[in-house]
């Protein structure tokens, strides 16, 4: 999939470039002669093609992400690691700190979705396209964690933070992090 999205792309750029750099001066000197000469239509046809070969491969990738993403139940529900955003826990004793752990993912929504949530910023309401977004960033930033946790041994993650940070147009980064520790049983 990654070689046919590159091959995608490239053909995207190249057919860009050709169709802009030199159709444009091509237009320009004869631009009496109403036939489009082939390479200018190969240029064009590459660029089409290319946006429709990155498409499709995005499409199925995120196909097969999305069932993958069904197979695999969350670790948070099946965790035995307590998940505090406090430093200490009541009741209970840190043997040993583990060390940082951390959870990363970049989100974003489909296009279709994001048209849907502009027309309700302009009208008002929830954007709930971006808070289904999140909340999916945040499940799968959190597991990501929580099994760093669990390969270092840990009972438990205290100092638990969410940070985001919007990286390109509707595409957003989750981080959480938090100390793994022992606990004295």
């Amino acid at each position: 999939m990654k070689i046919l999205r590159l091959l995608g792309s490239l053909a995207f750029v190249l057919g860009l470039f050709i169709a802009i750099f030199a159709g444009i001066i091509w237009a320009v000197i004869v631009s009496v002669d109403p036939i489009i000469p082939l390479w200018l239509r190969i240029a064009v046809f590459s660029l089409m093609g290319g946006i429709l070969l990155v498409l499709i491969t995005v499409a199925l990738e995120q196909k097969k992400i999305k069932t993958s993403l069904k197979e695999i139940p969350s670790t948070v529900a099946q965790s035995r690691i307590l998940l505090m955003n406090s430093s200490d826990i009541p009741g209970m004793e840190i043997k040993e700190i583990l060390g940082l752990v951390k959870g990363h993912t970049i989100y974003a929504i489909w296009l279709g979705n994001d048209l849907s949530a502009l027309v309700r910023l302009v009208l008002g309401g929830e954007l709930i396209e971006y808070t289904a977004m999140m909340g999916k960033a945040r499940k799968v930033a959190t597991d990501r964690m929580i099994t760093q946790a669990e390969e270092l041994g840990a009972d438990a993650i205290i100092n638990l933070r969410y940070m985001t940070t919007s990286v390109v147009g509707s595409a957003a980064e989750f981080l959480a992090y938090g100390t793994a520790v022992k606990l004295k049983k």
